[in-house]
């Protein structure tokens, strides 16, 4: 039975864009689980969308003395033209500000409030004398109580990753005058997480199987005892508090943004007729899987603060898992956008295909430490592994095939023991690279793959076709069958990693269907509003296609061409004087 798996991806802030330590640890992951489950089978929903309610956005535009609507249209629409560059395989890429996702984060607010799960504080904030107005978290920077760290925002430090109340700050200074804040008092909606500590204690005692930086991170929260946590600001930015006299208040993004997963869930299934469909991933007694790919400085609202919501409302699924990525660094350094010390991801479409840095950033991701790109090490992968040893294989066992065996697969004769343990070989690589991908350890996954590749590249050169075709053509044939059966298995392990390549590969052999679908860019009207989103169309095909291939004699084959392109050695010295 085809499983559910839902696919919740991170929601960037829409005031810059993405770069390449935002892929590598929230949007490359996702989309590399999603593409392997599809082609198990399985019912895949992944959703995401652009966070527009954040204070980010609010001081992008003030900073630039412009509307935050401007800054939202300028970055969703580069997020779609990154990810459809990319190959990121969404079902529905949205935005917060659509009527629906307003409309599911009220019925959300209301139901914890008569529940009892949202109360009313008065609380102390800090207010900026010189704007004269409440400062915001992100309106708010200064030092982090716990490490230190002189550059910590009003809501989180992003070194040690602890979530922070403005008020924790060390020396705290608003963002825009620079001058030291006061402290005031004033009213606001608190969601009481202290009503969820022990339940949610108990929900993560029983997730072994997640990273253990995640496990013990969430455990350890819980253990110091969580709090009540404002759910609203002084702001006039994001969505209106509905209960009468708070008309002034906003509901504060961290409420809203987790929200979204199940709001662009919903808006999935309107869009497409069924809109009870959404219930297939989130309703707790039909059989569901769902997995939250986030950085590991969202840790805290995804294995804490969003379950407490699910648990306050009721009736819905909690997640199964949150394969939080650690740091990508860039030459050593932390990616810094104030400095532009970043691979901005537009910036390297525009240079590079997807395939090298799809397969470069999984060979170096962060997934229980952190870890570092370098031009230098990109430039290795994709010349040494990607196109030296992937690339070249599929190349000239095609190339050969179709100039001497009538461009179709030949006929083989009797197969040898080395024949066969080829093939044993590639075929023994599907359940443990697939284990791998399962568990969200792709580094893993892609090591096997690409290891599988090398035994078929000895075997190759042992072999030897282009020497037996002088004096025995079926055993030259035969060769050339074995290896283009094994260069089809292959293609499907590196399918979920490097998908461009593998869907050419695919067509060449033969092929008429795609491995995978299309992505595309929908525009439509809800009510007033123009609305733009990223929509994926995916394979009519129910069956599991993840299994040794079975190409046939005389399959005709396409004129191959190269998959992969060989990086001139000078790229590492010219990227490297972008920086900064």
């Amino acid at each position: 039975m085809n499983e559910k798996i839902l696919v919740s991806v991170a929601w960037p802030y829409a005031n810059s864009p993405l770069h390449l330590g935002q892929v590598a640890g929230a949007y490359l992951p996702p989309d590399i689980f999603a593409r392997y489950h599809r082609l198990r089978g399985n019912d895949v929903l992944m959703v995401s969308g652009s966070d527009t309610h954040g204070t980010p956005i609010t001081v992008t535009a003030e900073r630039e003395g412009i509307d935050p609507e401007d800054v939202i249209d300028r970055f969703h629409r580069s997020f779609l033209e990154t990810f459809l560059g990319l190959g990121l395989t969404f079902d529905l890429f949205t935005h917060t500000d659509t009527e629906n996702h307003w409309e599911v984060t009220l019925r959300l607010f209301n139901r914890l409030l008569e529940r009892g799960y949202v109360l009313k504080q008065t609380m102390e904030a800090l207010y900026c004398e010189e704007c004269q107005r409440f400062l915001a978290d992100r309106y708010v920077e200064g030092t982090c109580p716990f490490c230190g760290y002189e550059d910590a925002r009003g809501d989180q430090c992003d070194k040690c990753g602890k979530p922070l109340d403005a008020l924790d700050l060390i020396r705290p200074r608003c963002k825009f005058s620079g001058d030291t804040p006061v402290v005031r008092e004033t009213e606001h909606f608190f969601l009481d997480l202290s009503q969820f500590n022990e339940p949610l204690k108990e929900w993560v005692a029983t997730k072994d199987y997640w990273r253990t930086s995640v496990r013990n991170f969430s455990l350890g929260m819980l253990e110091e005892g969580l709090r009540p946590r404002a759910i609203t600001r002084d702001i006039s930015w994001g969505i209106p508090v509905p209960v009468a006299g708070y008309e002034d208040k906003r509901i504060y993004v961290w409420f809203d943004a987790v929200i979204g997963y199940l709001s662009a869930s919903i808006e999935w299934a309107k869009n497409r007729g069924t809109p009870e469909a959404w219930l297939d991933w989130w309703a707790p007694e039909r059989p569901a899987r769902s997995y939250y790919f986030i950085g590991k400085d969202n840790t805290f609202f995804h294995t804490l603060i969003w379950p407490a919501m699910l648990l306050g409302y009721g009736d819905l699924r909690l997640p199964h898992d949150v394969p939080a990525n650690e740091y990508l660094t860039l030459e050593g350094r932390k990616f810094s956008s104030s400095r532009n010390w970043a691979i901005w991801a537009p910036d390297y479409l525009s240079r590079y295909h997807a395939d090298p840095l799809r397969y470069y950033l999984t060979t170096h991701a962060p997934e229980s430490s952190d870890s570092d790109y370098s031009w230098a090490e990109f430039l290795a992968a994709n010349n040494n592994e990607l196109v030296g040893t992937w690339g070249n294989l599929a190349h000239r066992i095609l190339t050969f095939a179709y100039r001497n065996f009538e461009a179709r697969v030949p006929e083989p004769g009797e197969l040898t023991i080395e024949d066969r343990e080829i093939l044993d070989t590639v075929a023994a690589a599907f359940d443990p690279v697939a284990a791998d991908i399962e568990a969200c350890r792709f580094r893993a996954g892609l090591a096997k793959a690409m290891a599988a590749a090398r035994e078929a590249n000895r075997y190759l050169d042992a072999a030897a076709p282009w020497k037996a075709l002088k004096a025995d053509r079926e055993r030259a044939a035969t060769i050339v069958y074995v290896t283009l059966r094994v260069v089809d298995s292959l293609n499907m392990l590196f399918a979920p990693f490097v998908p461009f390549g593998s869907e050419k590969l695919h067509a060449t052999l033969g092929y008429e269907a795609p491995l995978f679908g299309t992505q595309e860019v929908v525009e439509y009207q809800e009510t007033e509003r123009r609305h733009l989103g990223l929509t994926y169309h995916g394979v009519e095909e129910g069956s599991d296609r993840w299994c040794p291939s079975d190409l046939q004699p005389g399959q005709a084959l396409l004129e191959p061409t190269p998959l992969f392109k060989k990086l001139d050695e000078e790229i590492v010295a010219q990227e490297l004087a972008r920086l900064g």
